[in-house]
């Protein structure tokens, strides 16, 4: 027998902001009304990345000199301790590129902003209450993650260099060490978001804490086993800082599910 599909459930309304009896946005979006707000989100986004990117830009100089202080002492000094540049356009990408991912972490506060505003409608009034403590904790893990990474890349950027001192000279590039660092931060920074990324799953119910805490002893040998592989060169330190690293963002995921994701209820 045929139904009536206005009768049948609309299973993207919690995405596209349809009705609901908890107290969410009552007002209907068309998908096309949704596919523009979600550009209108990006070009937000972007424009904030650029007009940061521009003041990083200006201040150029103290950024090239703070991110090459990992760099070894005897490697620093050569040249008069300034990175050398194999080609005409190379030092201004390089500037342009240090600029643009300083500019990311600058404009980060805007840009979770912007993806809270554009998910905020489909979601619940007890959810949305969320919003801030995630802006502001999402900057924190990101800057936490920077840092760790700052104070890491030494001993990978040290062992690269070492490597093979003894059958070549290393003369780094301006390119190719800040192409390094800047991946390099900007990935441990992106990996401490994972907690929160998880968080939300939680919420809408596509991760269970559960299932986390009864993986954990499993999970955390994996993950200092990894740690063992993910960091190159043979010092003992970065293995310790990333494990550390990874066991904390794993615990603390946890207690983010359970501070802000609501148990469903298990039947089996």
């Amino acid at each position: 027998m045929a139904t009536n599909r206005l009768d049948e459930p609309d299973i993207l309304a919690p995405f596209f902001g349809g009705d609901d009896e908890d107290g969410s946005d009552g007002s209907a979006m068309t998908l096309v009304e949704h596919l523009e707000e979600l550009r209108w989100r990006i070009i937000k986004a972007l424009a904030a990345i650029v007009v940061m990117s521009i003041i990083a830009f200006i201040f150029r100089n103290y950024v090239v000199w703070f991110l090459t202080l990992p760099l070894p002492s005897k490697q620093a000094d050569i040249f008069g301790g300034k990175l050398i540049v194999t080609g005409i356009m190379e030092g201004f990408t390089t500037f342009l590129l240090i600029s643009v991912a300083a500019g990311f972490i600058l404009a980060l506060p805007f840009v979770l902003y912007q993806t809270w505003a554009f998910i905020a409608p489909g979601l619940y009034e007890k959810e949305k209450k969320y919003a801030v403590p995630f802006i502001f904790i999402g900057i924190a893990l990101f800057v936490a993650g920077v840092a760790l990474g700052y104070i890491v890349i030494r001993f990978p950027v040290e062992w690269l260099i070492t490597f093979a001192s003894s059958s070549f000279t290393e003369l780094i590039s301006a390119g190719s060490y800040f192409t390094f660092v800047a991946f390099f931060m900007l990935a441990f920074g992106i990996v401490f978001e994972i907690p929160l990324v998880l968080t939300f799953l939680s919420m809408v119910g596509l991760v269970s804490r559960k299932t986390l805490q009864k993986k954990r002893v499993p999970a955390h040998i994996g993950m200092w086993i990894a740690a063992t592989f993910l960091t190159p060169g043979a010092d003992p330190y970065s293995p310790i800082f990333l494990g550390v690293a990874m066991s904390f963002l794993y615990e603390l995921t946890i207690i983010f599910m359970r501070v802000f994701a609501k148990e469903p209820q298990a039947e089996e």
